[in-house]
């Protein structure tokens, strides 16, 4: 894993650079690879600012599609990586040779390896009954001077006024930094978007599937198969009751939609968003 570190940091009140965007199907993702990714979280995280990043792939794009809702929760993301290979492709073909995969359970282990030094606090929250507990240990047996402030697995709806103020509490006591969000797409960037101004922390990151990766639970698909834009294939064959619809008809509906995009049959915009990262207080 890369240990570089940003060579000059923003002052306190000052914005916050980000990368410029890609147009996929007018949802804008960011030009990144996973250091620069880091690198952008930490800062924002010693900065104080408060935000929430979104890792997209071809599932996310396609739930934009559908819901206007969901598209402007990517729009007012601190960052959305390029979670999925054909994010990457639509990235180079648009000029941005530098773009590469920021894969969710790289991600995580990557920010929790670099902030180690700095005493960055997490928390986890998602998964099934135990895979958060689970994953905690298994990221403190692999970075032993990790912070892990505490975890919580909330139940599959939403949250009823009692369990938000247990959960508030919780994390008012443990004061995480960083909130990683295992509940799958768009189900996190919903809990993000509405809880990131309400709960006591810094930085949310939704990474689905890599709580049951990084947990024990999944097997994750070798490199190669992920070079290639097969990793889809991989899960469904994992678990395909519960995924075959939203790799087939997802994935067919994006190649018909992404070939309109390049031969400019059909044009999309990027929306400006409105969110100001402030520092959180």
């Amino acid at each position: 894993m890369s240990c570089a570190v940003p060579t000059e940091l923003p002052r306190q009140n000052s914005p916050l650079p980000r990368p410029p965007l890609v147009n996929v199907l007018g949802v804008g993702i960011h030009v990144l690879d996973v250091s620069k990714a880091v690198d952008l979280i930490i800062t924002a995280v010693e900065r104080r600012r408060r935000g929430y990043v979104c890792v997209t792939g071809v599932h996310g794009v396609m739930e934009a599609q559908r819901d206007p809702d969901f598209r402007n929760i990517l729009r007012d993301a601190f960052l959305v990586t390029p979670d999925g290979m054909p994010t990457v492709w639509m990235g180079r073909l648009q000029g941005h040779s530098q773009i590469d995969r920021v894969y969710g359970p790289d991600l995580m282990l990557e920010v929790c390896e670099r902030s180690t030094p700095s005493g960055i606090r997490h928390f986890f929250y998602g998964g099934k009954p135990g895979v958060a507990d689970d994953l905690a240990a298994n990221l403190q047996s692999m970075f032993p001077k990790m912070v892990i402030a505490g975890t919580f697995t909330p139940p599959f709806r939403s949250l009823e006024p009692p369990e938000l103020a247990l959960l508030t509490q919780k994390m008012e006591d443990a004061r995480p930094d960083i909130v990683w969000v295992g509940l799958s797409t768009p189900k996190q960037e919903k809990f993000m978007a509405s809880y990131i101004k309400k709960l006591p922390c810094k930085i949310m990151i939704g990474v689905g599937a890599a709580f049951d990766i990084h947990a024990g639970r999944t097997n994750d698909a070798p490199d190669w198969i992920k070079n290639i834009g097969m990793q889809w294939a991989h899960r469904l064959f994992q678990e395909p009751t519960r995924l075959w619809k939203r790799y087939l008809v997802n994935n067919f509906a994006f190649l018909a939609a992404l070939g309109q995009q390049l031969v400019g049959i059909r044009r999309y915009s990027l929306p400006t968003s409105e969110t100001n990262f402030t520092p959180s207080e």
